[in-house]
């Protein structure tokens, strides 16, 4: 049966991506075992607008592990001490009661911090609009479903696009690498027939464009595949390499 604890919070505070940043130390009593960790810092932030004080700035939507926004690194992990989990599904049964939890943003190069838990993530839709899609003739392209793929492929690429981009894969990389989800969203379509029209220059833009942003190289320590909360392999850098090498060959 779930019980409430206290615990101690300490979050990281900023006011802006030029301002300087620390920690700042907060008590919480009562807290249910049952809630969510983004459920406990609603509960922070009231106390906090109750006592006249500024709330924590995090970031956050749909709550049920699908969006990837509840980008937050906790004690030391990315989205927390559980595993196959966002923090948004991350709930306080994981802490003991008199526990201190230290709370940061996303700590890499290519996610500025916006305010305190708060971070532009739009590095990875810049990434995307550089080489993650398929073009087509409307009306001039047979049906999908019509389309053989073997399943084996379907399998692979299904499970590429599981990922949601929340950049826990850059958090959790020492260089801040964000191989993995450029690796899953080429994978994706390069496991399938819709996605061969734009395979030669895929790679090649949307490696680049990560490191334009700012994203360091991978050196396969595999802490991105340990962390993801969607569990995307690492075999995908591999395919990723693979896709970008034969680009340059036809170069």
């Amino acid at each position: 049966m779930d019980k409430n604890i206290d615990i101690t919070l300490k979050v990281w505070r900023q006011n802006g991506p030029r301002e300087k940043g620390a920690f700042a130390t907060y008590q919480l009593k009562g807290i249910s075992q049952g809630s969510s960790f983004l459920e406990m810092l609603d509960v922070l932030n009231e106390q906090l607008i109750n006592e006249g004080r500024e709330p924590v700035f995090f970031d956050h939507d749909c709550r049920e592990g699908i969006c990837g926004m509840c980008s937050l690194y906790i004690n030391g992990r990315p989205h927390g001490p559980d595993t196959e989990v966002t923090t948004c599904q991350l709930h306080m049964r994981k802490f003991k009661n008199g526990e201190t939890i230290t709370v940061e943003p996303w700590r890499s190069a290519g996610f500025p911090i916006i305010r305190d838990l708060t971070v532009d993530r739009q590095a990875y839709d810049k990434i995307i609009q550089a080489g993650g899609f398929v073009s087509v003739n409307t009306g001039g392209i047979p049906d999908a479903n019509a389309i053989p793929v073997p399943k084996k492929d379907a399998d692979l690429a299904m499970d590429a696009a599981a990922c949601i981009g929340c950049g826990a894969c850059a958090a959790a990389c020492k260089n801040g690498s964000a191989m993995l989800f450029v690796s899953a969203k080429v994978s994706q379509l390069a496991l399938l027939p819709q996605g061969k029209i734009e395979a030669i220059r895929r790679a090649k833009a949307m490696v680049a464009k990560m490191d334009e942003l700012g994203f360091g190289n991978c050196t396969n320590t595999q802490a991105c595949e340990m962390e993801c909360p969607k569990s995307i392999s690492v075999t995908n850098i591999a395919r990723l390499n693979r896709e970008f090498i034969s680009a340059k060959l036809k170069d």
